[in-house]
């Protein structure tokens, strides 16, 4: 449902990913008026048949904010698969560094879901919302002074909005008409990605191998098959891609040392470009940047979505609290609450991230041995576990 540029919008949220539908449906359950820009086209329904190759480990505390805009139930009735354990290790299986739920007092680490199927169950629930689909952003003029109205020039119309919401990715077209600067390098990776089935049951385990050339992931659905995410060095990730199902299965077996037994089947294999990247501002007057057009990272720690989600829901937390204390929620002196906020926590996971993958790529003799033992030795130190195993709860 389109309308003119007559309208003043709270908030125009560019980008209906995981993320823009979250920020959509936040501020649109909180009172505002909401428009909805996206590039493509409406998210397809969802068809159990097919199983999305792309999936997210979804947190305990983003499962909350999804209830919260009631839709984690349509999720949880449709297709999840909960895991209450992780099992992290370089050298040997039995040297993992071991996390369950039970030890950190919960039910579930978190859970395993598909993409297509958190756009779906998001998309249903928008109300209210005007959107333009298959709308790519032509100019955006954002406000000089705080009380301005923002717009967005797209083919054929202008959205004007108090607030421009980018959500569209690391390659956000309005980070870069803005001219905000980032932080970025690429990865000499790849991730391959792809659903296997094995020889023995996953037992909502989560299995994850720091190899010489990146991590290995092993993901466990509903289904009782595993996702992978293989993050190999570019040369091994086009050679793995080359292989024939038959000779990829038997390498993911011997990368994984058969935790699962034998790999007995692989869908189709895909691989994207790894990268980091952190935007030096989150804000601008008028312009507040979320999820991934704010911050990418090596998807080891499997944190990126969380970390969008968490910049939604500060977000409307910021903008409801403005508004309740009459103050203008598009200033840059309420935007920069919003980026205090999330900032600390988001360039920490990257740090994380970036430390942990250099790490173990250091090729010093007896360099991945020593972090083998550290790995080992965190299983045998209660109280640093325990402090790790609370941070992996309440994630």
């Amino acid at each position: 449902m389109n309308t003119s540029g007559a309208i003043v919008y709270d908030a125009a949220i560019v980008g209906g990913g995981p993320v823009g539908l979250a920020t959509a449906l936040a501020l649109q359950q909180a009172g505002f008026r909401v428009a909805l820009i996206e590039r493509g086209a409406e998210p397809a329904p969802y068809r159990p048949e097919i199983h999305d190759a792309r999936v997210y480990a979804i947190a305990p505390e983003s499962a909350r904010f999804l209830d919260r805009l009631g839709v984690w139930p349509a999720i949880a009735a449709t297709r999840i698969s909960p895991y209450s354990a992780m099992r992290v290790w370089a050298r040997e299986p039995a040297q993992a560094l071991a996390f369950d739920a039970a030890d950190a007092g919960a039910a579930q680490l978190g859970w395993i879901v598909e993409h297509g199927l958190i756009l779906a169950c998001a998309w249903s629930r928008l109300e209210a919302v005007d959107c333009w689909l298959h709308a790519p952003i032509e100019a955006i003029l954002l406000p000089q002074a705080d009380g301005e109205i923002g717009e967005l020039h797209l083919e054929g119309a202008v959205v004007r909005a108090r607030l421009i919401v980018a959500a569209d990715g690391a390659d956000s077209q309005l980070r870069e008409l803005a001219g905000i600067e980032t932080i970025a390098w690429s990865y000499p990776q790849r991730a391959l990605i792809c659903h296997i089935r094995t020889e023995r049951e996953h037992g909502e385990t989560a299995y994850q191998r720091f190899l010489p050339s990146g991590p290995l992931a092993l993901l466990p659905l509903a289904d009782g098959g595993c996702s992978i995410v293989w993050s190999a060095d570019t040369a091994l990730a086009d050679e793995l891609m080359a292989l024939d199902d038959a000779a990829f299965r038997a390498r993911l077996g011997a990368a994984s040392q058969g935790v699962l037994g034998e790999i007995l089947a692989a869908t189709p294999r895909s691989a994207v470009p790894l990268r980091l990247l952190h935007a030096r501002e989150y804000v601008r007057p008028g312009l507040v940047l979320i999820g991934d057009a704010a911050h990418a990272i090596h998807p080891l720690a499997g944190q990126g979505v969380n970390l969008g989600f968490a910049d939604a829901a500060q977000l409307s937390t910021t903008l409801v609290a403005a508004r309740a204390a009459g103050r203008d929620g598009t200033s840059l002196r309420t935007l920069a609450r919003y980026a205090r906020a999330r900032k600390a926590a988001n360039l920490e996971m990257l740090a994380l991230t970036d430390t942990l993958y250099r790490s173990f790529r250091i090729r010093l003799p007896g360099i991945r041995t020593a972090l083998g033992l550290g790995l080992e030795g965190v299983d045998r130190l209660g109280p640093l576990k325990e402090l790790l195993m609370r941070q992996a709860a309440s994630a």
